[in-house]
């Protein structure tokens, strides 16, 4: 019978520092081994260099490091970095680097596949095959950081959750994921900079704010009205509007931050003045900001973007009721990389 080594990325420093005492090591080992994994992001044991080389044998021997690797990266024209990530089971999902003149971002997948439907996605077209670990989406962001120093001379600066998934979907998984990712042991970077972007799932987004996480929140929107939006994101029938602001309400009241919305206008779909209005009531509801997303199409001809006059009526709508709004231009776009198109294509 062959023995499964366990992913020693799943053993707490707690657990990991126990283990080295039942071993009849001292409990320091363990902090050292904690140290590789989440701060340097060793891969393999023999790489730990101030273990005995019988202790990284003994590892070895009884644990595995299940970290990722990027099967193939694409570099567009304006810099955007889209890596293929493959899984240590050989599922692939995907992830981007995102520069700007003065930040670089990591947006990183969270499921393979998605547990949504929405019409316009091109990952909601692949079923959801499982969530990802959270050492699965440390490891998007380590890619992504080192490709950011490498290609741009400047460290990782933020993170979205905005590649493959539903983040609040697999919601324990994310939130341990970012907990490594700040944690000063680990890559120590602010949850200021991490943001959740979510397609609205009621129930989490408060549980979210009882458990006073620190990270930012967006909401995908893409309409106001729920016959519209039921017909684009069709989860929004079990999940309506009102049960969402209810949560947004509560998101706010407890932890004093501002939503962003974002959203595409299609032409034909919600490029009326009704749907301005609808989404005007809606930030009113409680203190947000709007980002309008340019539309990246995916090869079939339900939806298309706006004629740019609706986005202009949208901006100065919003505008002129005190809303913050920014019209955000797709990047990454010839490789497939930009919003909505992440759905694993061959290059």
């Amino acid at each position: 019978m062959i023995k499964t080594k366990k992913d020693i990325r799943a053993l707490t420093r707690d657990e990991l520092r126990d283990y080295f005492v039942a071993q009849g090591e001292k409990a320091f080992r363990g902090n050292q081994v904690y140290e590789w994994l989440w701060n340097k992001g060793a891969h393999v044991f023999e790489d730990m260099t101030n273990l005995s080389k019988e202790t990284r044998t003994f590892l070895d021997e009884h644990f595995v490091i299940n970290h990722i690797k990027v099967d193939q990266m694409q570099r567009s024209t304006d810099g955007t970095i889209k890596n293929a990530v493959k899984l240590h089971d050989g599922l692939i999902v995907e992830s981007v680097l995102i520069p700007t003149s003065s930040r670089t971002t990591a947006c990183v997948s969270s499921q393979v596949g998605c547990s949504l439907n929405c019409k316009f996605c091109a990952t909601a077209r692949l079923k959801r095959m499982r969530n990802l670990n959270p050492d699965e989406i440390f490891d998007q962001v380590v890619a992504i950081d080192q490709q950011s120093r490498l290609y741009h001379n400047r460290p990782l600066s933020n993170i979205v959750f905005m590649g493959m998934g539903e983040p609040l979907m697999n919601y324990n998984n994310v939130v341990k994921s970012i907990e490594k990712i700040t944690d000063p042991e680990g890559l120590g970077m602010s949850p200021r900079r991490i943001t959740v972007s979510t397609s609205g799932v009621p129930k989490i987004i408060k549980k979210m704010a009882d458990d006073e996480v620190k990270f930012n929140l967006a909401v995908s929107l893409h309409s106001a009205l729920d016959d519209v939006r039921t017909d684009i994101m069709p989860f929004n029938e079990q999940m309506p509007l009102q049960e969402l602001k209810d949560a947004l309400q509560y998101w706010y009241i407890k932890t004093k931050k501002r939503i962003t919305y974002e959203y595409v206008v299609w032409r034909g779909i919600n490029d009326q003045d009704k749907d301005i209005e609808a989404l005007i009531d809606f930030c009113l509801a409680v203190p947000s900001k709007v980002n309008l997303i340019e539309y990246n199409p995916i090869d079939d001809g339900q939806f298309q973007q706006a004629d740019p006059e609706a986005i202009n009526r949208y901006v100065a709508k919003l505008e002129d009721r005190g809303i913050t709004v920014t019209v955000r231009r797709s990047r990454g776009k010839d490789i497939d990389a930009a919003c909505g198109q992440l759905a694993n294509k061959e290059a």
